[in-house]
């Protein structure tokens, strides 16, 4: 039945990744720049013969009618090509996959270590409600949502990277190179992701956990002579990660913004880089595929979190 549920889902998601692909690839047209002169390396207002960019405009297909390109556009990324690069003169696939798994492991040890955090946190917050412990955190939560994510990144690099000189402050070490060199950049921007994330995590949290404890379930567990113990941590606590897995979920499109805010604070070479510096060099074809590439992730994400559902509630059931 949940392969079943996943499948459908996955059918059902085929017009909104249609809907998604026209939004990106008809606004990528209309964005100031002239793709052909970028191509052609004439900046600053240099002079191309007009024969040189008509050939230019009828290899990159822009001499076509919008539908046409659109539509011939969609029928090469259904075979997986999603165009050649601008800037980097190679396939828009494989510039975007080599900046990928940086990326991935921003985000995934990011995501990881604020629930982590978030979870243990909120649940103590609400069990100790109104007192140092839940002020603490609630002063966790409005910091953490209030403050900017640059202003962070910027806090965090003045701090440790050049004050206590422990952590760089810019670049990437691949693990296969140098564990501890990976784990010693990416700790920075992985701590301001984890903490932007956790705050408003914790924040739902704890006011579910709140709820959950004065539910009917709560009082029947109780009346059976249940540990406090043991209401809380199995019970409570399960039904209350329903709502914080939602979160996680939704937080997902927000954590694709905010991914790109810290690669370019940390020039940290992700997608979100990557995308800052396609947009300032129009390179569109770059742009088209991360941008979509963003968009599958949380769809994928929230997809995963619906399907977690029926592991935290026996009681759900797909049909």
């Amino acid at each position: 039945m949940l392969i079943r549920y996943a499948a459908m889902r996955l059918v059902q998601l085929i017009p909104m990744v249609l809907v998604v692909t026209m939004v990106v690839f008809f606004v990528m047209m209309i964005v100031p720049g002239d793709p052909v002169m970028v191509m052609l390396g004439a900046v600053d207002g240099a002079q191309v013969p007009q024969q040189v960019y008509d050939a230019m405009r009828v290899r990159l297909g822009l001499d076509q009618p919008l539908i046409v390109q659109y539509l011939n556009w969609l029928s090469n990324l259904l075979q997986g090509d999603l165009g050649t690069s601008i800037t980097y003169r190679t396939s828009a696939l494989e510039v975007i996959l080599q900046r990928l798994v940086p990326t991935i492991y921003l985000m995934v040890g990011g995501l990881v270590i604020a629930v982590i955090v978030a979870v243990p946190a909120g649940v103590l917050a609400a069990i100790h409600n109104s007192t140092k412990w839940d002020h603490l955190a609630t002063g966790f939560v409005v910091v953490g949502i209030s403050v900017p994510t640059f202003w962070l990144a910027l806090v965090a690099i003045l701090i440790f990277a050049v004050y206590l000189g422990w952590l760089p402050s810019i670049g990437y070490t691949r693990p296969q190179e140098d564990f501890v060199g990976f784990l010693r950049h990416l700790a920075l921007p992985m701590s301001v992701v984890a903490l932007n994330i956790a705050a408003t995590v914790l924040r739902f949290q704890r006011q579910d956990f709140l709820e959950q404890m004065h539910q009917d379930y709560v009082r029947t567990a109780r009346a059976k002579g249940l540990s406090e113990t043991l209401v809380l941590w199995k019970h409570v606590l399960r039904n209350s990660l329903i709502t914080t897995f939602t979160v996680v979920g939704l937080q997902m499109a927000y954590l694709s913004g905010l991914i790109t805010i810290v690669e370019s604070v940390f020039n940290y070479p992700g997608i979100g880089y990557l995308l800052l510096n396609s947009i300032r060099t129009r390179d569109f074809i770059v742009v088209q595929g991360v941008v979509l590439f963003m968009v599958f992730l949380v769809i994928v994400v929230n997809l995963m979190v619906d399907i977690l559902y029926t592991v935290l509630d026996p009681r759900i059931r797909y049909g």
